[in-house]
């Protein structure tokens, strides 16, 4: 599918990674090791992955015309965006001035962006089983969905990412607060908001699928094991690979998976968020990219979540094994402060079959995620002890 030659020549594939957090630089380093040169960007200096990229780029990503101005410049092979606070009317346009591939597809970007547009995808298009769910354009409209759905209930940004303007309303007193976290912690659209309503669920996991250029030769679905996960506040805090689960749970879920994702199309990693009691399987959300529970990949599976990205987007064979039972648990800065420091990492590896990503970002916030522990087991019960034992050692301090 693609000429693999070397970086910064003539021949070299180029991919221009759109943003450079934690999980764009897992997936810059996966694709460098295949010989790809690649242009980070991101909205601030010094991202994650801007310290592995070949070069780097800082610019307003929802500003469509920089964007624009940045891809004829630089004139990528492919485009893969990694977040969601991107001007994806310009990636519309990109993709279909043929300047450059955008991964998995402009449509699919744009639609996973916003939670109406997947949501509505989902239950409307699809007909798949979802949470109940209005919109809401005002404190009022927002209030007469809430006494359609009823409490509690969970109120969100139609765009945001890792919880940012998430939260659960219980009783009519929490509604006004809920309404203005939302607007606060919208990426891009801050006055339209989702209304959801509460699912009894056992438990929620990530179904991440795969599509990739297959033995046939054409574009097939492959899936990784499930993975565990724990939530606070909408930010994943633990997860764990497998998750066990029924015959019949794991059916559905990889039916919810497929027929969303077949939708969407094109080629990459898809990290699928379902919520799962007994045998029932209801769709939440999907990133059409690795997901941040799927670090726990690093750990568990022959090719990570990031290399299979990687080798999905460039048309190669992928391997969705998994090795061995494993667990992450996050790393918070814990301090506002730029350029900290960590303590406390020597300990941390001295746990049995455990490892660290400190991921470098350079400014720490006290719920921001700095780094995740990683740890393997006979079982998920003993990698999740032992992951949260290697993260409680790692302690963020003043870098002055």
């Amino acid at each position: 599918m693609f000429r693999f030659g070397t970086p910064k020549s003539k021949s070299a594939l180029r991919v221009m990674m759109l943003g450079c957090g934690e999980l764009g630089k897992e997936v810059i380093i996966a694709l460098q090791r295949l010989g790809v040169e690649v242009i980070g960007v991101d909205r601030y200096a010094d991202a994650p992955g801007m310290q592995v990229a070949h070069r780097f780029h800082v610019i307003n990503m929802t500003d469509g015309a920089a964007l624009k101005e940045l891809v004829l410049r630089e004139r990528p092979h492919l485009v893969v965006p990694e977040i969601e606070a991107i001007a994806t009317d310009m990636l519309l346009e990109i993709e279909r001035e043929k300047l450059a591939e955008v991964i998995p597809t402009a449509r699919a970007t744009q639609l996973t962006m916003n939670r109406e547009g997947i949501r509505r995808l989902a239950a409307e298009t699809l007909g798949l089983p979802t949470s109940p769910y209005r919109f809401a354009n005002s404190l009022e409209e927002m209030q007469a969905a809430i006494d359609t759905i009823g409490y509690p209930c969970f109120i969100k940004p139609v765009m945001s990412s890792s919880g940012k303007g998430q939260s659960m309303v219980r009783t009519p007193d929490e509604v006004k607060a809920a309404w203005d976290y939302a607007a606060a912690g919208g990426r891009v659209n801050q006055g339209r908001v989702i209304v959801e309503g509460m699912i009894n669920f056992d438990y929620e996991i990530t179904q991440l699928t795969v599509r990739a250029v297959g033995a046939t030769g054409q574009v097939e679905t492959f899936f990784c094991d499930p993975i565990g996960h724990i939530q606070i506040k909408g930010d994943y805090v633990e997860s764990w690979q497998p998750m066990p689960m029924s015959t019949k749970a794991i059916e559905r879920s990889r039916e919810i998976a497929k027929a969303v994702t077949d939708n969407l199309g094109g080629r990459g990693i898809f990290g699928v968020e379902l919520f799962i009691k007994n045998d029932d399987v209801w769709f939440s959300e999907v990133s059409p990219r690795p997901h941040d529970t799927g670090l726990v990949t690093l750990c568990t599976q022959r090719q990570s979540e990031f290399e299979l990205h990687a080798r999905a987007i460039l048309g190669l064979p992928v391997d969705t094994h998994c090795r061995q039972p494993g667990a992450s648990a996050v790393i918070y800065g814990g301090l506002e402060e730029a350029g900290i420091a960590y303590e406390g990492v020597t300990q941390a590896l001295q746990v049995p079959e455990s490892d660290l990503r400190l991921f470098g970002k350079p400014e720490s916030f006290a719920r921001r995620r700095m780094g995740v522990a990683l740890a393997n087991g006979l079982d998920t019960s003993e990698a999740r002890v032992r992951a949260k034992a290697s993260a409680a050692c790692v302690k963020p301090v003043s870098g002055q």
